[in-house]
């Protein structure tokens, strides 16, 4: 005779598991709205991304290597962004400074001209509305949710140079980076880097 249905064991809680899936699939979804009904739907969102990346990264990340590890694909894939970009006048090749083997990527005027018309461009409008403790909430929380999903896929953490752990700024006006041993500008303190590190290594 089976058990009466009063005495069935519960089933286990799933509330918190179906909130977190919940909060993954809002950000997924925005994602989606920021590409999915813009007005200047010319570019594939790579190809948005592409643009700018090397709009803000610095004179050591601009690479189609380092922008395949910023966006989590392949050589060949970023290669082929790249490329496409190239072709439509949006990104230029410029020798290495160093490195006469390699070659780095540069925005053309077009380039920038494009991102005028970026349709993530929406979304910080969106951001920007809501009060000021909230926006440091969201860069918090998405701050460490980039951290945890790039050490759970072994993938580098792309930061501000003026936030890095190399950065050292000891020497009044002067902004050096131990990672390059070179010196860096003020405008890069604010650039992206591949070579970025947290903070608590300056500890």
């Amino acid at each position: 005779m089976s058990e009466p249905a009063h005495t069935m064991p519960p089933l286990p809680a799933t509330s918190a598991c179906t909130g977190a899936d919940h909060s993954a699939e809002l950000l997924v979804h925005l994602s989606r709205l920021v590409y999915g009904c813009s007005s200047d739907a010319s570019l594939t969102p790579t190809q948005w991304t592409a643009l700018r990346y090397f709009a803000t990264a610095n004179r050591f990340s601009r690479t189609p290597s380092a922008f395949s590890e910023f966006n989590a694909t392949t050589r060949g894939t970023a290669s082929q962004t790249v490329k496409s970009l190239i072709a439509m006048g949006l990104l230029a090749k410029r020798a290495h400074e160093t490195d006469k083997r390699s070659f780095l990527i540069e925005l053309t005027e077009a380039g920038r001209a494009k991102l005028k018309r970026d349709p993530m461009d929406d979304l910080s409008v969106a951001i920007a509305a809501l009060p000021a403790n909230r926006q440091a909430m969201l860069a918090d929380i998405l701050g460490e949710l980039v951290e945890t999903m790039a050490r759970k896929r072994e993938a580098p953490t792309f930061g501000h140079c003026g936030d890095c752990g190399h950065c050292d700024t000891s020497r009044p006006g002067e902004v050096f980076c131990r990672c390059t041993s070179m010196m860096l500008t003020d405008a890069e303190t604010s650039t992206l880097c591949i070579d970025f590190a947290s903070a608590l290594a300056k500890r």
